[in-house]
């Protein structure tokens, strides 16, 4: 790897945006056959500096080599003709459309005499792609028809339809599953061996070990160090990315619990059955289980997005006929959900009315929203939650990961809520925001809320519970304490067999 090509240098790469600086003499380096993942915080600046590579945006100052030679890239169509490609996080296809259709959008084939589309050769030329990464697709399939891991080989045949040389792949596992991250990498592996280059980001950082070749660290716009993989470890990553040491990732005060406030018997909904469980006053419950094990349909249930088929739910004693979302909130139930774009969040809104959202009750009791009220709410969850955003009046979707994340947890701090249940809130956030996350709910513990908290990763689930359920096939097949719990005890209860 040491001898091999130089394909890409970026060097003292800078770029503001109004009130913030982005970039400030960033640098990269990416050669042929290398996996080489791009790690910060959110708001680092790794997606600024990849936008600016693949013509997104324009750079400020500083200069772009490629194969050594000085190169200005003006549009994302001139990038794709130099051999770069991006793969963006959220999937961008065309659902009503073969993946041939998709792969060849905006430049199909066209025969030479009526000068009309050439699907046969369109559909042969997407299929040979297809086959040379031994993808098990036909390029006549609809994408609607494609489970998400699909649609994201389908992303990649794409970039590499262009003739990529450089590809980027933005969280490309955030939504796959064990097995399907294994034919990722499987692909991955064979792009590294026709000398593609891949620039990786992920806050997965066991995948960084996995298949990364060199890790870049970013942090505030600004280059902080490269490593090769072999010759550093987790610890010494996540002390670059944010700054300082983290001696414990996932610290917490155990406490003795109080009274339930959460009990449930033989619940069912539309995809779990016989559920029972407590939560009680100031302890974590996690809850455990592989996808599509029904954790999240539970929770759904719980908040009253979806319907009740039987069993009973009792709130601080109290038993919960049929219910709403808005009787949960006025129950003192706050739901930090797993898609928070789309059920968390109101994007094309600004920070300040989004935190606000689901104490509109307690603020406006007179149902006058008084803007000096939702202004000073806002602007204590912002410092409170050290949310970095220029403005309380900046939208919401234009903030990072981790900051939006932030601001669905203000906007459920701001209830007075005491029972949370928080399902999957570290996904698809730095490390960074993970353990400010993790301190917050221990805090929130501590002072004697109770929350329910669901999660894929084993590791935080083990380091935050103090008591942890475990569901497969829609049903609990298990209850473990912290002192008794570890990952193969999980995996085994998770896929429905007997720990011993």
């Amino acid at each position: 790897m040491e001898n091999s090509k130089t394909l890409l240098r970026m060097v003292d790469i800078c770029k503001e945006f109004p009130g913030v600086k982005a970039l400030d003499n960033a640098q990269f380096e990416l050669r042929s056959g290398e996996v080489h993942v791009l790690l910060g915080e959110n708001g680092a600046g790794k997606s600024t500096l990849m936008k600016i590579l693949s013509g997104v945006y324009k750079k400020d100052t500083g200069k772009i080599f490629l194969d050594g030679k000085e190169t200005e890239i003006n549009g994302v169509r001139e990038a794709q003709t130099l051999g770069i490609s991006i793969i963006h996080q959220e999937i961008s296809l065309l659902p009503d459309r073969t993946i041939a259709q998709n792969i060849f959008l905006g430049r199909e084939p066209v025969k030479k005499v009526f000068k009309n589309i050439d699907k046969k050769k369109m559909e042969e030329d997407s299929q040979k792609l297809l086959n040379e990464l031994k993808i098990d697709l036909s390029s006549t399939d609809m994408v609607r028809d494609l489970s998400i891991a699909k649609q994201q080989m389908v992303e990649v045949v794409k970039a590499l339809s262009f003739k990529t040389r450089i590809l980027i792949m933005d969280e490309p596992t955030s939504s796959l599953t064990e097995k399907e991250i294994d034919s990722l990498f499987e692909i991955i592996a064979k792009l590294k061996a026709q000398g593609v280059g891949i620039i990786y980001i992920s806050h997965r950082m066991e995948e960084i070990f996995e298949i990364g070749d060199r890790v870049t660290v970013m942090r505030d716009g600004k280059y902080v160090g490269t490593k090769n993989v072999t010759e550093t470890s987790m610890d010494e990553l996540v002390s670059m990315m944010i700054g300082h040491n983290v001696t414990n990732m996932y610290s917490r005060t155990y406490n003795n619990p109080g009274e339930v406030v959460l009990h449930t018997e033989n619940l069912t909904g539309l995809r779990f059955r016989n559920v029972s469980v407590d939560v009680r006053r100031g302890e974590i419950v996690g809850m455990a289980g592989l996808v599509g094990a029904g954790r999240t349909e539970f929770a759904d249930a719980l908040f009253g997005k979806d319907p009740i088929l039987g069993g009973k739910i009792f709130l601080n004693g109290k038993e919960m006929g049929k219910h709403t979302p808005v009787d949960s909130v006025k129950n003192g139930i706050a739901y930090l959900p797993e898609d928070r774009k789309n059920e968390g969040l109101v994007l094309q809104a600004d920070v300040a009315e989004n935190i606000v959202q689901a104490s509109y009750r307690k603020l406006f009791p007179n149902h006058l929203i008084k803007n000096d009220v939702q202004d000073t709410t806002a602007r204590k969850y912002v410092k409170e939650l050290r949310i970095a955003t220029p403005s309380i009046h900046k939208m919401v979707g234009s903030l990072s990961g981790g900051n939006q994340q932030k601001v669905v947890l203000g906007k459920w701090l701001s209830t007075g809520n005491q029972f949370f249940i928080f399902d999957e809130p570290t996904r698809g956030i730095d490390v960074g925001a993970k353990h400010e996350i993790y301190e917050l709910m221990n805090t929130l513990a501590a002072e004697g809320a109770a929350i329910l908290f669901i999660s894929s990763d084993q590791r935080e689930l083990i380091g935050i519970s103090d008591r942890i359920y475990v569901m497969c096939d829609g049903e609990v097949t298990g209850e473990m304490s912290h002192d008794e719990v570890s990952v193969e005890k999980i995996l085994k209860l998770a896929l429905g067999k007997e720990v011993s």
